[in-house]
């Protein structure tokens, strides 16, 4: 189960540095549209990945992981929106969605794991 800390740890951090842009850009932008729109799915990913954690079966635990992961792939589309409207400086978004890239990759990776084991136990199930 590291790799659910490591996702869990970066998953965090990311979601900090989302409320904290939400805040920017509402103060100094004057920004609620897109800014809560990207709050929105930038800390529903961590919601997911907890809410796998406690899942009532495997297939629950990779539904959950699915869905963080498209939370994920909308909060880069929101930074890139945010970005090419010139809300954030290159040097922001570039931070922002390397982070984001690296979830993406994590639970895309975890994801096909887990459907991989779960095919091999259903190969499994089957010639039993």
């Amino acid at each position: 189960m590291r790799k659910q800390n490591v996702l869990r740890d970066k998953n965090f951090a990311f979601a900090l540095r989302i409320v904290k842009l939400y805040q920017y850009l509402k103060k100094s932008h004057n920004e609620f549209i897109l800014s809560k729109q990207i709050l929105r799915s930038g800390t529903s990913i961590g919601a997911s990945i907890r809410e796998s954690e406690n899942a009532a079966s495997p297939k629950d635990f990779l539904h959950k992981l699915t869905i963080a992961l498209k939370e994920a792939d909308e909060t880069a589309y929101w930074l890139e929106l945010l970005y090419r409207s010139e809300f954030l400086e290159e040097k922001l978004y570039d931070s922002l969605q390397v982070e984001c890239n690296e979830l993406i990759s994590i639970l895309t990776a975890s994801i096909k794991t887990l459907k991989a084991k779960n095919s091999q136990l259903s190969n499994l199930n089957s010639e039993l």
